[in-house]
């Protein structure tokens, strides 16, 4: 499909969209053409229609996918027909009037302050436990140690994802600012702050990575590493992230962007204001930051059904 080729060099030249996105638009129109076109090719203006498009919605309800899966795909195909409007290939958007289930927001999941504290703690003793059983010295799991707190670390303090934590460099860190620099989604950037706690683990995880012989300070390159030396993954940091929910006794459906959740829900709940939260997460629309206040609200309810004593 020509036409994909070429909105797919859009998204990625002009848009800059992730390899992620990009892959989810393919096959959302990839499965729309598949449905829809039928032989002998037709062009775009006679295939891509009103009713091509209330079948397309049909088909997906019809099939029962979850109600995000539907707002996605339909979202994919009228970014795709916005682009062939620009190109001049369509006149108008057949999805663009396209009702769409609503979507119904669920409140994220966070930690208490006091299960933050216990999570970040993990590593220590989960690796500490790994040798004890291997019989190794202390020594042998240090890395993984030092490394994946000063990783929790960073991301409660800054309120990342995993992937923007995993994509650190070490020349974005700046220790004389207590600072670090962070490509969010879309390649924008954003400054976030580094505690004091989040520095001195970065600190001693910088030093243990030397003393591993993993690349000095002056090399840059990739802040976090693996044993081999290479880019921690996020696959890698998820996986553990489970072991460390197991040795804190947390529910093990939690992830690691639990942790950016209670970044946000915890600043709220001190009285930080709305604004100044949408931009340390990097959120384009201040709407996406809102859901947090709801995430509040609900354990100040919380709190005071427990506590007062009229409240039942």
């Amino acid at each position: 499909m020509p036409l994909l080729d070429r909105f797919v060099r859009y998204l990625t030249a002009e848009r800059n969209a992730s390899p992620h996105t990009v892959d989810n638009y393919r096959r959302d129109i990839c499965a729309f053409a598949h449905l829809i076109v039928t032989r002998p090719l037709r062009s775009p203006r006679e295939t891509i229609t009103p009713a091509a498009a209330r079948r397309y919605l049909v088909d997906l309800h019809t099939r029962k996918l979850a109600r995000r899966s539907i707002m996605r795909k339909v979202s994919s195909m009228r970014s795709f027909c916005r682009f062939l409007i620009r190109e001049e290939i369509l006149e108008s958007n057949p999805f663009a009037g396209l009702s769409t289930p609503r979507r119904t927001r669920s409140l994220p999941k966070v930690f208490t302050v006091k299960e933050v504290g216990c999570v970040l703690d993990a590593p220590q003793t989960y690796w500490q436990k790994v040798a004890l059983m291997r019989h190794e010295n202390i020594g042998a799991p240090l890395f993984s140690t030092a490394r994946d707190q000063a990783l929790l670390e960073l991301i409660y303090s800054g309120g990342l994802r995993v992937s923007e934590a995993v994509g650190l460099n070490y020349e974005d860190v700046d220790f004389y600012g207590n600072s670090f620099r962070v490509r969010g989604k879309g390649k924008k950037e954003r400054t976030c702050v580094m505690g004091k706690p989040a520095v001195d683990t970065l600190r001693r995880y910088l030093t243990v990575r030397e003393d591993a012989g993993l690349g000095s300070r002056r090399s840059g390159g990739p802040l976090f590493l693996n044993q081999k030396g290479s880019r921690l993954t996020a696959r890698t940091v998820q996986r553990n992230f489970k072991l460390y929910l197991n040795e804190a006794n947390l529910p093990f459906d939690l992830t690691p962007h639990a942790l950016r959740h209670s970044f946000a829900t915890h600043l709220l709940d001190a009285g930080a204001d709305l604004r100044s939260v949408q931009e340390m997460l990097g959120h384009a629309s201040l709407s996406t930051t809102q859901i947090y206040t709801h995430v509040s609200a609900e354990r100040l309810i919380a709190v005071y059904a427990k506590a007062h004593p009229r409240a039942q």
